[in-house]
């Protein structure tokens, strides 16, 4: 067997690992040629727990090599991003030109496999978009079983949380939905290679919409602790003492507020419900409102500490402490912190100290003049203002007699 999977990024390059620790002879694709030459090399570009010796193994041993453009393969897994545009509607250029690409050399008896989180019906739109391209084979029909199709495609999104992707991917339950139930039960059989969880056979539109609903789920839940952030600072009250009370009832679990919500999934996904039900994703709807606004509550409670401070705006210096989306990784996707570093460091501060332990590259929406990628200890040294905006354990440590003197603003509870 040969698997071709399109997409080196974070869920790519990780299955892509796994699949040839299994002695699968597995063919990556990307469109940075950097990140090809880097994998060949077996090395990694992103940061993921005991990846890079996975990769390095697979690389030496015959079953890893990265290319540019798709070959012929016996299975395709798309792992690509997808986006929103401005208004919030589903971007799918990169699944589009990815099935394009893929159709060039799909052969008969082969089977394609969309992993990237996307709106529902998008399985069923490659499919269209592969007939265009290659009419020369027959396909299957969204809930029919009737006849044999030269070409199966099913619909399996990944389940897995950035820092223990490895695990995850072996020991986590997989949704799997075929165009029609042999395309499932054909992708059941490979997932099976090295899903220890159960592999859950459905149709395609009813895993697509599960992978938003999980990730909508986890939104609202979050926005809940967000909104009573913003009431328990209208009220002078202590957010995470309130919710540590609430949570000893025996069927309360809040989650812990922060700066927002960021990452590929949880920012993104619940948007792709409220295009296809704009009508009825209300409550969905107002949860993303709720943590897209947080961003702005943090830059004014800046603003406060500002007039606190017995300086002018341009002699403050200001620490912001994390740019990640989420504790102790590198990815900085839809991420509220890099979102409010941005903006404060466009506010006229004399300084802006960025500390981010997961990465070696100040981002580049910052400009060197107004913002610098430091130690922690060199930014609470010289800071005014200490902007907590990410739960590392790094910030986790803190010793308060650093921050002695300093205006303090903890929006993940680092400090608690």
């Amino acid at each position: 067997m040969i698997v071709s999977i399109i997409g080196l990024g974070y869920i790519g390059l990780p299955t892509a690992s796994i699949l040839a620790s299994h002695q699968i002879k597995v063919i990556g694709v990307d469109v940075n040629p950097q990140v090809i030459k880097t994998i060949n090399q077996g090395k990694i570009h992103i940061i993921e727990s005991g990846l890079e010796s996975m990769v390095h193994s697979a690389v030496q041993k015959g079953f890893l090599r990265a290319a540019k453009k798709p070959e012929k393969a016996d299975v395709f897994i798309i792992a690509v991003p997808t986006p929103f545009k401005v208004n919030h509607e589903p971007d799918l250029s990169f699944i589009e030109s990815a099935v394009r690409a893929i159709a060039k050399v799909l052969e008969k008896g082969n089977l394609v496999i969309l992993e990237s989180t996307s709106p529902v019906g998008t399985t069923e739109k490659m499919l269209e978009w592969i007939q265009e391209d290659r009419p020369d084979f027959s396909y299957p029909k969204f809930g029919s079983d009737n006849f044999e199709s030269d070409i199966a495609l099913a619909y399996c999104p990944e389940r897995v949380l950035p820092g223990d992707v490895l695990n995850e991917l072996v020991q986590n339950d997989r949704i799997i939905g075929g165009v029609s139930l042999k395309c499932s039960e054909k992708a059941a059989d490979l997932y099976k290679i090295f899903v220890e969880g159960d592999c859950m056979i459905t149709d395609c539109r009813t895993a697509e919409l599960g992978k938003l609903v999980e990730n909508s789920f986890r939104d609202v839940n979050i926005a809940f602790a967000n909104e009573l952030s913003l009431i328990c600072d209208k009220l002078s009250i202590n957010v995470q003492e309130l919710i540590k009370y609430a949570n000893h009832h025996p069927r309360v679990n809040i989650l812990q507020p922060g700066p927002g919500v960021g990452g590929h999934c949880i920012a993104v996904d619940p948007w792709f419900i409220i295009d296809s039900a704009p009508d009825e994703a209300k409550l969905i709807h107002a949860a993303r409102l709720v943590n897209d606004n947080k961003p702005n509550h943090v830059v004014k409670k800046v603003n406060h500490a500002v007039s606190i401070i017995n300086k002018n705006q341009s002699e403050i210096k200001i620490a912001c402490l994390g740019l990640a989306f989420k504790p102790d990784i590198d990815d900085l996707r839809e991420s509220p912190a890099l979102n409010i570093a941005h903006r404060i460091s466009l506010m006229g501060f004399e300084k802006i100290s960025l500390v981010e332990p997961n990465i070696n590259e100040i981002p580049n929406i910052f400009t060197k003049e107004k913002a610098e990628l430091v130690e922690l200890e060199a930014a609470l040294n010289s800071a005014d203002i200490v902007l907590i905006l990410v739960k590392h354990k790094a910030f986790r440590i803190i010793s308060l007699d650093m921050l002695k003197d300093k205006q303090v603003i903890d929006t993940c509870g680092a400090l608690s």
